[in-house]
């Protein structure tokens, strides 16, 4: 069986010292291990950013996507192997701005895979612009004035969008952290676990000591019940999203492949494609 040391390659990552994109490889690493997977029964599929080149840290498939467009590849992959489990990451800026469509899509669609977006409400590969998670007021080089947009509370749009799993986590939390992955690995459906991420480099508002004095936990909240999506609605509105732990979880709701009408249960890649002459034949006189 497969330790969190078989997950590690030899590609050292080039983040920032202090950044919280390492706890969450080292997360992905731990909950693959308890989950039971081997390396090559891995697909993790990134986007661009910094959050981005986690792909090409860990010891899998790994597949280094364009800005927005991990989703979309990642559901491929799954589709098209079904043995496979599948993580796709990226950034706040890369899953929602750019991205948004697909997240939204991914959500309603309950595919069984993983995504964990590392949230550090900032572009950190670019050098610090505002992105879709910075708060009001929030200053950057591309809002020297203080942005005067809202930021989006990522939480409550999943929940609405019909979402089975939903988790938040902070990276400095490793023990919490790798629980939640591991749960949303074995989850059946589409899992979406937003991690408080901190950007060491170009936020200097949202550091590990304002996310430590701000976050609530939700095993602190009495009788919070995670199968009950109007209280996980209600909590996070109340706490301004800043909650950590299993927000909700529908065990219920079939997942896309489940309801897939002759979605062969040996993947593609196990499956012979080849056409005979014939079926080529009169496939290509259709177009004749």
């Amino acid at each position: 069986m497969a330790t969190f040391k078989d997950f590690r390659n030899k590609v050292k990552p080039n983040w920032c010292p202090g950044c919280g994109d390492f706890s969450v490889q080292a997360a992905i690493q731990r909950a693959s291990a308890n989950a039971g997977l081997e390396p090559d029964n891995l697909a993790v599929v990134s986007g661009i950013g910094c959050s981005g080149r986690i792909s090409g840290y860990i010891n899998s498939y790994g597949f280094h996507g364009v800005h927005g467009r991990a989703l979309p590849i990642a559901q491929g992959v799954k589709m098209a192997n079904r043995e496979l489990t599948v993580i796709a990451s990226g950034g706040d800026g890369d899953g929602f701005a750019i991205g948004m469509g697909h997240t939204v899509h991914a959500i309603r669609r309950n595919i069984d895979i993983t995504y964990i977006v590392m949230d550090n409400q900032i572009y950190g590969l670019t050098k610090g612009q505002t992105s879709p998670r910075s708060e009001m007021g929030f200053k950057t080089k591309s809002t020297p004035g203080g942005s005067i947009e809202s930021a989006l509370n990522v939480m409550e749009t999943a929940l609405t969008a019909g979402a089975t799993f939903v988790a938040q986590s902070f990276s400095s939390d490793l023990k919490e952290l790798t629980s939640l992955i591991e749960q949303g690995i074995n989850h059946k459906g589409f899992s979406l676990i937003n991690v408080f991420s901190p950007c060491v480099t170009f936020n200097k508002v949202n550091t590990y000591d304002w996310f430590k004095e701000n976050l609530t936990s939700l095993s602190a909240i009495e009788g919070y019940d995670p199968s009950n999506r109007m209280q996980a609605m209600q909590t996070l509105m109340e706490n301004n999203g800043l909650v950590t732990g299993l927000i909700y979880q529908d065990k219920e709701k079939k997942s896309y492949q489940e309801l897939v009408n002759g979605y062969d249960e040996k993947g593609l890649s196990k499956q012979d494609l080849k056409l005979d002459e014939e079926k080529f034949n009169q496939l290509m006189a259709e177009f004749m």
